[in-house]
């Protein structure tokens, strides 16, 4: 949120001296993030100054609109000849008064401004924008002054467009819906100077009277608890907003559009209540508030045609819904150029609604923004009043006597606070007499009750045995943050200063360092780093059709999934059973970018839901959950399995002057189970890797990793149907495995280093095309005895000469003794029963032989 310290200074006394400086670390001591704070006097250097625009040329032949113009400045250029430039905005006229930076002057991003020759005209300047000036985000034209602005051609422009001010730029948490408007604001800055407070909401308003200012029946009042609304009749449709008005709506970045409309945003800044103005005379029939009926359409202000769910709420007359309530007006009622019947709305709309409604539909307004985060109810009839006061009073008309107020709006719920709670929890000496002033700054009303005769759960010892006043503590209306005790001392903290809550670290328990899963999964994500794969961290978010994408069979575990009851989007609304999902959607947009070669990995956990689990307990925030009621929760909370994946696609060992390159294939991603498997601490022997069928991979290139015959993980290439499907390159590849599913790595023995030197010998074993060689090694390796060290498959090859449905696997074999020089013949004798094995086993013959 952007204002200016002069708004602010209206509704409070801040200090007519007080640096820049004192101002941002006031606000950052209440807990509010400030992004900027920027005199905007140090921002445009140089002469900026008022122009009256004297005539315009329409230059034609070039690929957009552009107008040459020559622009009264009067002295300001030193010879009181009209200054010629060239601008392509096309919202202002001749005779309009316009912001002209002359040649010589710097605009903010040390944009200087000079004398130039540019299509084919001399542009001494530049007429400006309210974003060339650094006054907010509009682009769409420049500056035209209000028609009651006094400044003549050639005056200092500053003070006409509030650079003659300062400007805090703040990012208000969510729980502080209250600091989005200039009221929340100046109240805490009193609160943290110690200086008066002017409530811009404190006036009179009438209230409801028999005749509603127009018929309105609201059928959901948990959606809508209050709905205001006040009328007035023949205003002039030609009104200009105020010169004063649509400096602070610039300032705030917000666009001034008509005047009822600018009337609405300024008092939803000022005050924080949003507001909506209808023309009474594009209404049909009285309005309705309601849930829609899903499938509804209803064209938004922003010129899109919406398709509302049974969720959202609408504002209806009898054509149907004229407004997204809360979120956006609807075309067909809005205030144009000819209006002249105002109808001003100011209602109160469940948060939750609001959210939602502004996810799905990706309409992130400056009211939504406010609904969401809490709004004052009680604040609808003061709004209406001041607004139907300010159109009046700048566009004429009679105010209509009627007001409507349907008003269901449920009264605050005290909350109980034993009094020394804020000293207990932070550890700070807070009197009862210092928190009772405190949360009445805060605007609570606060009942000094008897000593408690209750036990807070989470008080022990002396503290429980001594008792201790109670509080009870109505929150204001505009504070409805505060639900619970210790949102209160939160509150007591803040107001207090969180520079006296003292910094104490925790010793550390000795000796402690990584848990083991911890270790584990630093040592497989440094494997596969080592080994050139590129870890990713991706959203777990999925969408529904993602298991239809991957070929799941409708029985596969992986189908179910837990929904999000508030998704960040209604496309993904689904938790991630398996992390190939998102990682191959990553591996997608890599490739869409140009990344030919693409090796990723993703360590994170996947979520199964537990059918027939019921609801979670309800648990507050004022004590410890019980150990039931953790046990009854964390059954509720699905399974979530830690997995560990990589997708790979292109070349693995690139191609270069020394030769072609070597494409990734399945083979790697089998070997990247093995990687990790390894790195998880799991012995070789533990390990079986054989042929398997596993959507989402190539049924005969598929692998299933075992360790000591259980299924951990697959790897292979991916199935031709899924890469066309998610547009991936062929014959990507794969792998996953569930590292909780890993047993405990053995304690492993340091290994015997012989001295002696080793005997090598190769061996090619031709054999079925359908024996694993995983199968043939292990029949090796038992065949060979106690003297074989090592053996490495080196080559595959098949060949009309070895017979149809043959292969040859060709194994490096290493014979070594611990407490001698093997002798040839010992050699060969290991290594002729190494091949009997094998023989036996799978009929393999010696090639050659």
């Amino acid at each position: 949120m952007r204002v200016s310290v002069s708004w602010l200074r209206e509704h409070v006394d801040l200090p007519a001296d007080l640096p820049t400086g004192d101002l941002e670390q006031a606000l950052v001591d209440l807990g509010i993030e400030v992004d900027s704070v920027v005199d905007l006097r140090e921002t445009v250097t140089g002469p900026l100054v008022v122009g009256e625009v004297l005539e315009i040329e329409e230059l034609t032949g070039f690929k957009k609109p552009i107008r040459f113009c020559r622009v009264d400045v009067g002295a300001a250029n030193g010879t009181g000849e009209p200054q010629e430039i060239v601008c392509g905005a096309r919202n202002f006229a001749q005779g309009d008064r316009v912001v002209v930076i002359l040649p010589g002057g710097v605009l903010p991003g040390d944009f200087h401004i000079g004398a130039r020759k540019t299509y084919g005209r001399n542009s001494n300047g530049m007429i400006c924008s309210a974003k060339e000036l650094g006054l907010g985000d509009d682009h769409a034209g420049i500056i035209v002054l209000p028609e009651d602005t006094k400044a003549l051609p050639g005056d200092d422009a500053r003070p006409v467009v509030g650079l003659d001010d300062v400007v805090v730029e703040l990012e208000i948490t969510p729980d502080r819906g209250y600091a989005l408007s200039v009221r929340g604001l100046a109240r805490e800055l009193s609160h943290a100077l110690g200086v008066p407070f002017r409530d811009p909401a404190d006036l009179p308003a009438p209230g409801a009277t028999a005749e509603p200012a127009y018929p309105v029946e609201v059928r959901d009042t948990v959606g809508c608890d209050r709905f205001a609304a006040r009328m007035v009749r023949g205003v002039d449709p030609t009104a200009q907003t105020p010169g004063w008005m649509s400096r602070r709506l610039t300032v705030a970045g917000v666009r001034s559009i008509s005047l009822p409309v600018d009337i609405t945003n300024y008092l939803m800044l000022e005050l924080g209540q949003p507001m909506h103005a209808f023309d009474a005379d594009r209404i049909t029939g009285p309005l309705v508030v309601r849930r829609a009926e899903a499938g509804e359409k209803l064209t938004t202000l922003d010129g899109v045609t919406r398709t509302l769910v049974a969720e959202d709420m609408v504002i209806c007359d009898d054509t149907g819904p004229i407004s997204l309530a809360a979120v956006m007006g609807g075309e067909t009622s809005e205030v144009v150029a000819s209006t002249t019947d105002v109808l001003f709305e100011a209602a109160h709309w469940d948060p939750a609604m609001v959210g939602r409604t502004a996810r799905r539909h990706k309409l992130f307004s400056e009211a939504a923004k406010r609904w969401e985060r809490g709004v004052d109810p009680a604040l609808p009839l003061v709004a209406l009043e001041k607004a139907v006061r300010l159109l009046t009073e700048h566009a004429g008309g009679t105010v209509g006597a009627e007001v409507l107020d349907l008003d269901h709006v449920r009264p605050r719920t005290p909350v109980t606070l034993p009094a020394d709670l804020p000293s207990r929890r932070v550890g700070v000496a807070y009197p009862t007499e210092r928190v009772v002033e405190l949360l009445e700054q805060v605007g609570c009303t606060v009942t000094r009750g008897a000593d408690r005769l209750g036990e807070d759960p989470g008080e022990t010892g002396a503290a429980a045995a001594a008792g201790g006043e109670v509080l009870s503590v109505t929150p204001p209306s505009w504070r409805p943050d505060l639900t619970d005790p210790a949102d209160l001392v939160e509150e007591v903290v803040r107001l207090d200063g969180y520079d006296r809550v003292p910094s104490v670290l925790p010793t550390a328990p000795p000796g402690r360092g990584l848990t083991a899963p911890q270790q584990r999964r630093r040592a497989v994500a440094r494997s596969l780093a080592e080994r050139g794969y590129v870890e990713v961290l991706a959203h777990p978010f999925v969408a529904a059709e993602l298991a239809d994408q991957l070929g799941l069979p409708a029985d596969d575990p992986r189908r179910p999934a837990v929904r999000v009851a508030n998704p960040l989007s209604e496309e993904e609304p689904l938790l991630r059973t398996t992390l190939l999902g998102p990682l191959l959607g990553i591996l997608k947009r890599n490739v869409g970018r140009g990344q030919r070669d693409v090796a990723i990995y993703e360590i994170g956990t996947v979520f199964h839901p537990r059918p027939g689990a019921g609801a979670p307990p309800a648990m507050g925030v004022d004590r410890r959950p019980t150990d039931e009621e953790f046990a009854r929760a964390d059954a509720v909370v699905p399974d979530q399995p830690r997995h560990v994946a990589v997708a790979l696609t292109g070349e693995m060992d690139p191609a270069g002057w020394w030769g072609a390159g070597r494409a990734a294939g399945w083979a790697d991603a089998v070997e990247a189970g093995r990687t990790v498997l390894a790195a998880a601490g799991i012995p070789a022997d533990r390990v079986t890797v054989r042929a398997a069928e596993r959507a989402p991979w190539h049924p005969g290139r598929c692998a299933e990793l075992l360790v000591d015959d259980t299924v951990v993980g697959y790897a292979g290439e991916l199935h031709p149907t899924v890469v066309a499907t998610l547009e991936l390159p062929r014959r990507t590849g794969a792998m996953e495995l569930n590292l909780d599913a890993l047993p405990a790595a053995p304690v492993v023995a340091g290994p015997a280093v012989s001295t002696f030197p080793p005997a090598l010998i190769d061996v090619a074993l031709v054999v079925d095309e359908s024996v694993p060689a995983a199968e043939v090694e292990r029949a090796l390796v038992e065949g060979a005895g106690p003297l074989l060290e090592d053996v490495r498959l080196f080559d595959v090859y098949a060949s009309e000469q070895l017979g149809a449905g043959r292969r040859s696997l060709a194994y490096k074999l290493t014979f070594r003794a611990p407490d001698r020089t093997l002798a040839g013949e010992e050699a060969v004798a290991a290594r002729d029963a190494a091949v009997a094995r094998a023989a036996e086993r799978f009929g393999a013959t010696l090639r050659g032989s």
